[in-house]
Parts: C-alpha cells; sequence; structure tokens
C-alpha cells in the first residue's frame, strides 16, 4: 500500500466487523511512517498522527472485477440495451404508479409487494 508521496505503509493489523444485513468484512488497517515533513499532509488526511487507511480486499477485488466486466465488450453490449429495457419500467412504476417505498418489512413480504407491483405493471 503507498499513501499519495509513494510512501511505504505498513500493516498496522486487522479486525472482524458486521454490517447491518449481517455480512461479516475483514478491514485491513494500513498506517504510514512518517508524515511529519510531508508537503502532501494538508491534502492528504487532516489526523494529528500519521495518516491511517483501512481496506477491505475482498470488496476492493470484487468491485475490480465488476469494472472489468462492465468494461468488457459483452458489458458493453448489455449496458446499451439497459437503457430499452429497464429504465423506461422503473420510471412508469415510479411516476406514474407513485410506488417510491416499501410498505412490508421482511424479504418474504417485499418480494410478494414487488410481485403485485410487477403484476399491476404487466396489466
Amino acid at each position: 500500500m503507498l499513501c499519495p508521496m509513494g510512501q511505504h505503509m505498513r500493516k498496522a493489523g486487522t479486525y472482524k466487523t458486521t454490517n447491518r444485513s449481517g455480512y461479516e468484512q475483514t478491514i485491513t488497517r494500513y498506517r504510514a511512517a512518517d508524515c511529519n515533513d510531508c508537503p502532501l499532509r494538508g491534502m492528504c488526511h487532516g489526523q494529528k498522527g500519521n495518516r491511517v487507511v483501512e481496506v477491505n480486499h475482498r470488496l476492493r477485488t470484487l468491485k475490480q472485477q465488476a469494472a472489468e466486466r462492465l468494461r468488457s465488450p459483452e458489458g458493453i453490449a448489455r449496458r446499451k440495451n439497459r437503457c430499452a429495457d429497464v429504465e423506461p419500467v422503473f420510471a412508469n412504476i415510479k411516476d406514474n404508479k407513485g410506488f417510491r417505498r416499501f410498505m412490508l418489512k421482511g424479504m418474504e413480504k417485499v418480494l410478494i409487494e414487488t410481485g403485485l407491483i410487477a403484476l399491476a405493471h404487466n396489466l
């Protein structure tokens, strides 16, 4: 890991956290060795000590894979069709039907509500 000035950052440790949906993430923390005389310090960070960066490497890998798929010839072709396939449907449901939020909670109930909205749209 490198800071904006090109200084190597050392691994300071890892910890696990769980988000609201229950997914467990492993976060790796990196710390710069010495930021005292760095000309980019003010733009780089506002911490009192040295710069600390927290990285979720799995999320980073997944985002990179998604970006590569989007930039592939097949991804470009699929994105060109997206505006014709999906967007008008959601616009109609949101604007013409006035559907902005789900009224029910829980995955099963939301799936039922989504099915009813789709049924009403298709009729």
